[in-house]
């Protein structure tokens, strides 16, 4: 069954919320987002073939994002340790925010499907949202982004 959230509109600020990081160090999405580009992305579990898919893919293109100011954090329900297991196995230079209790997702309006949070990606410039997608990309989400930093740049 598919819980209905309320997801952050365009325009929205950054959700006030802390959670754990991947190492269990205090994570605060507001004092992350609040310069620059950062993008936050949901997936419903590590290790899992889209899950991983969408990380690779934000991994393999993560110098192009840094070199538009991009920072990256990924957000599941998944436990500290599961969190820190994905990130060293897939060789992933971002930091992954564990959240089984499930106060990011509910700060971000991010819905759930069948208990697993639906996968999600939402970019913010200066704390403020400028893009999201509602229905991630696995492997192109990376491309997605970037695309639409060319396009933002351009107009």
């Amino acid at each position: 069954m598919a819980i209905l959230s309320r997801s952050l509109p365009l325009g929205s600020l950054i959700p006030r919320v802390v959670a754990k990081d991947q190492d269990g160090a205090s994570f605060d999405f507001a004092s992350y987002c609040s310069s620059g580009y950062a993008l936050v992305f949901f997936f419903p579990r590590a290790e899992t073939p889209g899950c991983t898919a969408q990380a690779c893919s934000l991994r393999d293109a993560f110098e192009d994002l840094q070199d538009q100011e991009v920072k990256v954090v990924g957000v599941s329900q998944d436990s500290v340790g599961r969190q820190k297991d994905f990130q060293r196995n897939r060789n992933l230079p971002f930091p992954l925010v564990s959240d089984p209790e499930k106060a990011v997702i509910a700060a971000f309006g991010v819905p759930s499907l069948f208990g697993l949070t639906k996968r999600q990606a939402y970019l913010f410039r200066d704390g403020v949202l400028v893009w999201k997608d509602s229905s991630a990309a696995t492997h192109r989400q990376a491309a997605d982004i970037l695309a639409f930093l060319r396009d933002e740049k351009k107009g």
